[in-house]
């Protein structure tokens, strides 16, 4: 699939242009064979009267093409008027301001690994278009603010493709010569190409219908392979909730007459919004409790939410250019974070957004790809799909919802509608529609979509006067420099406080002539004080409540305090954060004292504080988060550079004292939550589980043969893959005689479902210690291992990475490993080796050894002849850092 080598170019946002030609509509012909597909376009281009660039020329995007005709109003273009290269389609002389270009060019869509544009999955065809996929299925100007009106005809043979689907509505349909047939679909409103969706397949399909608050009647159809229909139901019900919340809670209702979702089994993304016809993977469609856990439902109906949500957050309005992606991601993220909220803990969803945040947006932020989420340069846009752009994104929408209200929000969202729907436009046009919906200024709130990095805000004092009876807050914030940005400006930051008695009463109190007993503060200078009044008695301060804002606060507390918190803070995440800086310092401990070669005791004040939030009466999901230690992605923010395997050690030695110290107590919540799992349904049940889990994990710390009968009984007589995988994940960690049996018969058992043996591979991946490197040696070569699906690559070698003593191994052979995979699947698919090879990014925060080891894998990588742009612009930014 690689064409010649051509020299990588940056693009900036400061160069954008109109473009000069627009595509008013849209005429598609497809003709699909078995060895090679031939398309057929006839584009209505006119001349874009807001462009100030020059008119001599048309140049349009196409890779991978083989044109077959030219003409344009019906003549033949004569060979000195149009020129190719691997990348695009010239012509010169044109007529006139508005002209028909048609074009014909053979592709082919069963050599296309890449998984761009269009190409097969299994026995279907099928397309991803964003961001620049279209190129590679007919010349056309690929950016996404040249809006059209599509018509698609699909023709195909009857018998192995029955089902041939595209955007909008089907207008008609019919039988052709050599068993063919044809159907012809037309979506009359305007999109971006990278909307665009073909799929043609022999498929099952589930039917239901939604009637939209105008009375309006939506077919619904979900389209999986056959033999898989018993696991859309779950899908099916979360499209109709999706439905239903928009039009609640945004007045947003559907505007086409069907809506249709495909799930495919290799797509390099989760989901795709394509106008009417979202393409998915299998992962976030298949879903039942004998081959989905807990986990996977959130999932499933997370990522059918999203996806549904761009209906108007993404299609309706779209992005002017791609470093406005932010625009739609981090809006719909939100929405979707909003949607699993109300369905579902709003407080146990927040903490897991905040993890991914902690994890892996604060890890970017540090590193050699940290950018904006508006970016300001690229190389290669897909390797702009990122946790910053869409989760840190998500969070800056988030802010705006604090500062404005809920109320405020809404009225900003419907005026954004109001003037942009239809329209490509930008950050700032969203901006704006809030401010002017609230008549409130966020200039120097914009420094969130224009700044990188993680800002630092420092509690300088929090004083009780008792003399005044007022409470003195000073805060301060900073940003680290960044290598594009040596200069940062002050952030306006949403502080959520609460003043808190040492009785745990939450106090009602006035800040600048409110009284509450909750405020939201702006800091928006370098240095700020806050003043509260009428404040009789010395306080406890629950400060940054929901993480109001993405950024890392320092703040001196005592062991006491953060007990305190633990235990009386009525916040969910302010409760669940005090927890982890407790863990976080327990580790920190004793990690220092591992380097030294020294041995401290865990303090028995933090046992019994785990031990307090055991059987305390929260909600047990989450107390299962709370149980759970900060993960290594957390720790590495708080250290410029460590011992990453140290650090393993210090979190393994602080598990095995708790699972030490507390084991009857572990045992007996295990016990308890399991009986109520078993007498329970739906989310309760789930619930229950996820703690059962959490106190099954920390019982297995400690290795012996009770613990073992508990988990292998746990795993011969699970009713729900939940169970099933949770147990398999622990023995396969145990190290144990059962570690062979239970792999061996977890593979017998699920050899035919695909997801569920991304699973089986994920687990011995991840676990298993060091052990580890040679079973994912061998599971590389094994047949379920298809190097051209993204998801069992992912499932393997992804997994790989999160191990921390088999990855991180001091001789550097996990580093070798992960290289030569690199090496080997860029030439196959380099979007999704690109995200692979992200890892090396953190090289810098590891000692001198792994730095060396690791750098030396980044050269290698980089010393391959004709290395793609995804992978060769992170693995360029990560070594030259």
């Amino acid at each position: 699939m690689k064409n010649q080598e051509i020299t990588p170019i940056v693009k900036y946002r400061k160069d954008y242009l109109p473009s000069a030609y627009l595509i008013e509509k849209t005429n598609l012909v497809f003709e699909l064979n078995h060895n090679e597909t031939i398309v057929t376009t006839e584009l209505n281009i006119s001349a874009n009267d807001l462009s100030d660039s020059s008119k001599a020329e048309l140049k349009l995007n196409g890779e991978d093409l083989e044109l077959l005709e030219i003409s344009i109003n019906g003549e033949p273009v004569a060979e000195q008027d149009y020129a190719t290269d691997p990348e695009s389609l010239t012509l010169n002389n044109l007529p006139g301001k508005g002209f028909i270009l048609k074009t014909q060019v053979r592709i082919h869509p069963e050599k296309n690994t890449l998984l761009e544009g269009l190409y097969r999955s299994g026995k279907m065809f099928c397309t991803q278009c964003e961001a620049q996929g279209f190129r590679h299925i007919t010349y056309y100007l690929d950016r996404p603010d040249v809006l059209s009106v599509f018509s698609t005809r699909i023709i195909a043979d009857k018998k192995e493709y029955p089902q041939l689907l595209s955007n909008g509505n089907s207008v008609e349909r019919g039988e052709l010569e050599n068993n063919r047939h044809f159907v012809e679909w037309h979506d009359p409103f305007p999109k971006p190409c990278y909307l665009f969706a073909l799929v043609a397949g022999d498929l099952d399909l589930l039917e239901d219908k939604f009637i939209t608050a105008s009375g309006r009647e939506v077919a619904l159809e979900i389209y999986v392979d056959k033999g898989k229909l018993n696991q859309c139901h779950h899908a099916m019900e979360s499209l109709k909730k999706s439905m239903l919340w928009d039009e609640q809670t945004f007045g947003l209702e559907y505007d086409l007459d069907i809506y249709m979702i495909v799930a495919v089994g290799d797509f390099n993304m989760g989901a795709m919004e394509n106008k009417g016809l979202n393409v998915f993977n299998t992962k976030y469609v298949l879903a039942d409790v004998a081959t989905a856990t807990d986990d996977d439902f959130l999932g499933v109906e997370s990522v059918i939410g999203h996806e549904y949500f761009h209906n108007w957050t993404g299609n309706r309005i779209t992005c002017r250019d791609w470093f406005q992606l932010s625009l739609k991601e981090g809006l719909t993220v939100f929405r979707d974070q909003e949607f699993s909220s109300d369905l579902n803990s709003r407080s146990v969803k927040r903490i897991k957004d905040v993890q991914v945040i902690r994890s892996a947006q604060f890890a970017e932020d540090s590193g050699p790809m940290s950018h904006p989420i508006r970016p300001d340069s690229y190389i290669e846009m897909n390797n702009f799909y990122t946790v910053t752009v869409y989760n840190k994104g998500a969070e800056v929408i988030r802010m705006m919802h604090t500062l404005l209200g809920v109320d405020g929000f809404r009225k900003g969202m419907d005026l954004y509608f109001e003037r942009h729907d239809g329209q490509a436009v930008t950050c700032e046009d969203y901006i704006c529609a809030l401010e002017s919906a609230n008549n409130r200024d966020l200039k120097q709130f914009r420094n969130w979509y224009s700044q990188s990095g993680t800002p630092e805000v420092v509690v300088e004092e929090e004083h009780w006067d008792e003399s005044t009876k007022s409470f003195n807050l000073t805060l301060s914030q900073s940003c680290p420099v960044t290598k594009e940005q040596p200069e940062k400006q002050p952030f306006l930051i949403p502080v959520k406080l609460t003043l808190m008695a040492e009785t745990g009463e939450e106090l009602s109190v006035c800040y600048e002539g409110n009284k509450n007993t909750e405020f939201v503060v702006e800091l928006t200078q370098e240095k700020q004080q806050f003043v509260f009044t009428g404040v009789d008695c010395p306080v406890k301060l629950s400060l940054l409540r929901d993480f109001s804002a993405p950024v890392k606060l320092e703040r001196h507390l005592s062991d006491e305090d953060l007990t305190f918190f633990m235990a009386h803070d009525s916040n969910a995440f302010s409760c669940w954060d005090a927890g982890q800086q407790l863990m976080n310092r327990v580790i920190w401990q004793q990690y220092d004292a591992l380097v030294k070669g020294d041995s401290i005791e865990i303090p028995s004040s933090f046992v019994d504080a785990v031990k307090h939030l055991l059987f305390s009466e929260k909600d047990p999901a989450f107390i299962a988060l709370a149980l759970a230690l900060p993960s290594i992605g957390t720790l590495e923010a708080d250290r410029e550079q460590m011992d990453v395997g140290v650090l393993q050690q210090a979190r393994i030695r602080i598990r095995k004292h708790l699972s030490k110290q507390l084991n009857g107590q572990f045992k007996t919540v295990y016990e308890n939550m399991r009986m109520q799992a078993e007498n329970s349904e739906g989310s309760k049940a789930a619930v229950a589980r996820s703690l059962a889990n959490a106190c099954l994990s920390y019982l297995l710390d400690n290795v012996n043969d009770a613990v073992l009968e508990l988990a292998k009984a746990q795993y011969d007589n699970a009713q729900n893959m939940t169970d099933e995988l949770a147990a398999f994940a622990l023995l396969v960690d145990s190290k144990s005689h059962l570690q062979a049996e239970v792999i061996t018969d977890f593979y017998k058992r699920w050899k035919n479902e695909d997801l569920v043996i991304d699973k089986w591979l994920s687990m011995q991946a991840m676990f298993g210690g060091e052990s580890a490197l040679q079973r994912v040696s061998e599971l590389w070569e094994h047949t379920a291992v298809v190097h051209t699906n993204p998801n069992k690559v992912r499932a393997l070698v992804g997994a790989f990475t999160m191990n921390i003593e088999a990855f991180h191994n001091a001789d550097g052979s996990g580093y070798q490993w992960l290289a030569d995979r690199v090496i080997e699947m860029d030439n196959i698919n380099p979007q999704t080796t690109a995200r692979l090879v992200s890892v090396f990014n953190r090289w810098k925060k590891y000692d001198e050894n792994r730095q060396t080891l690791i750098k030396a894998q980044l050269k290698r990588i980089l010393d391959k002849k004709d290395l793609s742009k995804d992978v060769s612009e992170i693995v360029s930014k990560a070594y030259n850092i």
